[in-house]
């Protein structure tokens, strides 16, 4: 009969107390409110990289079709030699977009194409651009190299 009376209490104390739910709650508690505000920000942390992306695009397609410019000696050619004369223009290099003045769109997003300077008339000449997205209330921004070509 005592055993009996052993394996009864023993299966009356499976499982967990309240207390220690209230604690392990407060512990994750505690995790979420600290890893809460790193994952926030990821958003625009993303879109900048994004950005950075799109500008590196930019700027190695700039290359590119200054390469295959020099190889026909800058004489505009289909599918060799694209003319550079603005920063602008460089939108048009890269596959699958069609750009009007230096506006662009890949996927969600509309990129702007400046420059301080508007005139790349020389070939191999070089100009820092800049290209824009608006993101939220904000405006992010990012810097590429273009190169005259075709001119």
């Amino acid at each position: 009969m005592k055993s009996s009376i052993r394996s009864i209490s023993r299966r009356a104390q499976a499982g967990f107390t309240m207390i220690e739910l209230i604690v392990v709650i407060v512990i994750l508690g505690i995790l979420a409110a600290t890893a809460l505000p790193k994952f926030i920000d990821l958003r625009s942390d993303a879109s900048k990289s994004a950005l950075d992306g799109v500008a590196g695009n930019l700027a190695s397609a700039m290359s590119v079709n200054y390469a295959g410019c020099s190889a026909v000696n800058h004489v505009v050619t289909a599918n060799k030699c694209v003319k550079i004369a603005d920063c602008q223009d460089a939108a048009g290099l890269l596959q699958g977009v069609t750009a009007a003045a230096g506006v662009f769109t890949l996927g969600n997003n509309t990129y702007t194409i400046a420059s301080a300077t508007t005139n790349l008339g020389t070939n191999g000449g070089t100009t820092a651009c800049s290209v824009t997205t608006p993101v939220g209330s904000s405006t992010l921004s990012a810097s590429f190299t273009a190169i005259g070509a075709g001119n």
